[in-house]
């Protein structure tokens, strides 16, 4: 009996999830790799990371999801390296997989500018991640209602800078606005929380640079009702376990920043022999394939595809998602011996929200703000989620905020308490 072409898949996010569903009907075996056992609704982390959500509320489990896929297999392992001559997988038990069709799916993950960045920063890529900033921006409030004797320390417990002007940096500024306006308001007896400072840096001209001009000014205003203060065309040249230096030499004491300002592919890419731009993903042809191998496939934040209109497409779940389904279409195609096709994204809009029915929405023929763009927002992203249970859930937690301004997930979770978070001098 011939055994069937074996298809591995390297990650379980947008991309990845959508190839092996595609592939169902395909006369083909099917791996997924992923070193976590959950496919992670990434547009909504910012909620786990503001106390919003729980995280079991924005993930559900692959196995789920595929558990009535017959031809494909769930392996919990990491991609540690491709050898690409040998059709070969390097995992991180010392194990390896051989395959005959590979689509290298595997995400990005924050990038540090240096060992300090790493070290007194947070980014937000990941539930690990979200915890984390949500464990940090509760404790700073915690700690700060404590410190009755150095105010300049209650000071900077309670300015919380977020690096980068990005749909991230803004939908983690605006939350975090809320949170201390609304949310704890009436939580603490000591400190206000409702003086916290929130600073949103942000290195280009205006935020949302992907946005129209008229929807970032728009969205900066939003964001400065709410009493965030938004710094363009800064940049943070240093930070310590004190603050952040911005500019030339003026230094902003604050014991929480959130990064959001900078992606690098995984580390499995690097070990791929391929061409690769300055931000190290890989230049793939028109057919989302690696040049000098057409067995092998790199889609979604991994990839620079530059055939449509020379420069890279941005990092979204819908270019992931459109991107997989067609690396799975030419694998059958190739299969059968028919001309592969050229991938084309077919952009069908773009949403942010910036806190309680506050949005802007670019639909390309339609511009949305406010409440109306804070509804579609509400409805498209509803409406991706995975699950029924997902779904509802959400959408009852997501009216009760909008109705009584609470949030459930104000959970300290994540390091031990006692390992001193936020000591005096460090922010780790």
């Amino acid at each position: 009996m011939k055994t069937l072409p074996h298809v591995v898949i390297i990650g379980g996010g947008f991309a990845g999830l959508a190839a092996v569903q595609a592939l169902a009907k395909a006369p083909v075996r099917v791996t997924l790799l992923d070193r976590r056992n959950h496919h992670l609704f990434q547009p909504l982390l910012h909620g786990v990371a503001l106390a919003e959500l729980s995280p079991a509320e924005v993930a559900y489990p692959i196995r789920s999801v595929l558990s009535k896929q017959a031809n494909a297999t769930v392996l919990l392992a990491e991609a540690r390296a491709v050898d690409a001559e040998n059709k070969k997988i390097a995992l991180g038990d010392g194990s390896e997989l051989s395959y005959d069709y590979l689509i290298v799916a595997a995400g990005a993950c924050t990038k540090f500018l240096s060992d300090d960045w790493a070290k007194y920063s947070v980014g937000l890529k990941d539930l690990d991640d979200a915890v984390e900033i949500r464990r940090r921006v509760l404790l700073a409030f915690e700690e700060a209602e404590r410190e009755t004797e150095d105010l300049e320390r209650r000071e900077a417990l309670l300015t919380f800078v977020v690096v980068g002007g990005g749909a991230t940096g803004v939908e983690v500024a605006g939350s975090l606005a809320e949170l201390s306006r609304y949310v704890l308001a009436h939580d603490f007896r000591n400190i206000d929380p409702e003086s916290a400072r929130i600073v949103l840096v942000h290195g280009g001209e205006r935020i949302l640079m992907e946005y129209p001009p008229e929807q970032s000014a728009i969205a900066q205003g939003y964001l400065e009702k709410l009493g965030v203060e938004v710094r363009t065309g800064t940049r943070v040249n240093e930070l310590n376990a004190q603050g952040v230096k911005l500019g030339a030499d003026a230094f902003l004491p604050s014991a929480t920043i959130i990064a959001c300002a900078g992606v690098r592919p995984t580390p499995v890419i690097d070990t791929l022999d391929a061409p690769k731009d300055k931000g190290g993903r890989v230049l793939v042809s028109a057919d989302l394939s690696v040049p000098g191998h057409p067995e092998i496939f790199v889609v979604g934040d991994a990839s620079s595809f530059l055939h449509q209109g020379g420069q890279p497409l941005p990092g979204l779940a819908p270019v992931a998602k459109q991107q997989g389904l067609s690396a799975a279409a030419n694998i059958v195609a190739s299969l059968y011996g028919r001309q592969r096709s050229n991938f084309h994204y077919k952009h069908r809009g773009s949403l942010i929200t910036i806190g309680r029915s506050k949005a802007v929405a670019n639909f390309g023929w339609l511009r949305l703000k406010g409440f109306t763009a804070w509804l579609a927002w509400l409805f498209i992203h509803v409406c991706f989620l995975i699950g029924f249970r997902n779904r509802f859930v959400v959408t009852f937690l997501w009216f009760w905020s909008y109705i009584t301004r609470q949030r459930g997930s104000r959970l300290i979770t994540g390091q031990r308490m006692n390992a001193g978070p936020l000591q005096k001098g460090s922010t780790q």
